[in-house]
């Protein structure tokens, strides 16, 4: 199996010969700017407001929240695809995690890119992050992804049962926590083994953590990330290498 993580932009996919994907799945910037932990715990210090704000008060998740260029993530994206197949039940199709709100952005913005369809996904966890809003309002305890195809419908595993578009989002307490916007191995490992075969591709051009690199590894599907972040890529190959004996390219 190829596992393969590049600390590189997705856009320069080329130099490194990748073969098209069945799936790419991302979770690309929110874009909530300076107040994504507006309602979390975490924008005090120890998770108290009498202790004062963190160092992570009035900051985005990413260095990328200001300049990540959706346009060009759907131009790419197309391209790691694989083109849509002559046959049924094999064509390709892309996962993006998004924020509720990024929703109505995207939509439209994917069938420009010829992503005529799509199915929305709602992941219901019952826990929440919004602590210091509980007591003012009804906070949010759900996160949510599209899944955009072409023209055939993707390529589909449903193992004998009925795949609601509501999915439950367990608390994942195995893997290291190195990502602010992480997502648990389990769910990945879900969605992959739905939409992919074994020894299909799987491309993350936004990988983060590498969780999606070695959820594929442990599905036998084969995979290839990119994360332009020199701390989150090098954390996520210690992540990888801490499950697999496998020799990464970097």
């Amino acid at each position: 199996m190829k596992c393969e993580l590049f600390r590189d932009n997705f856009q320069n996919y080329k130099r490194y010969n990748i073969p098209k994907a069945q799936l790419v799945i991302a979770d690309i910037p929110y874009n909530i700017g300076t107040n994504a932990y507006g309602s979390n715990p975490k924008w005090y210090n120890d998770g108290d407001n009498k202790n004062g704000e963190s160092k992570l008060a009035k900051k985005s998740f990413f260095n990328t929240d200001d300049n990540f260029n959706v346009y060009e993530y759907f131009h790419f994206c197309g391209r790691l695809l694989k083109p849509e197949p002559k046959e049924k039940g094999k064509a390709p199709c892309m996962i993006i995690f998004c924020s509720f709100e990024q929703q109505f952005e995207l939509i439209p913005l994917a069938k420009r890119y010829g992503f005529k369809n799509y199915i929305n996904l709602v992941f219901r966890k019952n826990y929440s992050a919004q602590v210091l809003k509980a007591n003012m309002r009804v906070v949010g305890n759900c996160e949510y992804a599209l899944l955009f195809y072409r023209d055939k419908l993707p390529k589909f595993n449903n193992y004998k049962k009925m795949i609601f578009n509501c999915m439950n989002w367990e608390r994942d307490t195995e893997t290291k926590q190195i990502h602010p916007t992480q997502k648990p191995k389990s769910l990945i490992k879900y969605l992959i083994r739905i939409f992919t075969d074994k020894d299909d591709i799987v491309i993350d051009p936004c990988a983060g953590s590498g969780v999606t690199l070695l959820a594929s590894k442990e599905l036998e599907r084969n995979s290839y990330g990119f994360e332009i972040d020199r701390k989150f890529h090098k954390e996520a190959t210690k992540l990888i290498n801490s499950n697999w004996q496998t020799e990464l390219f970097l």
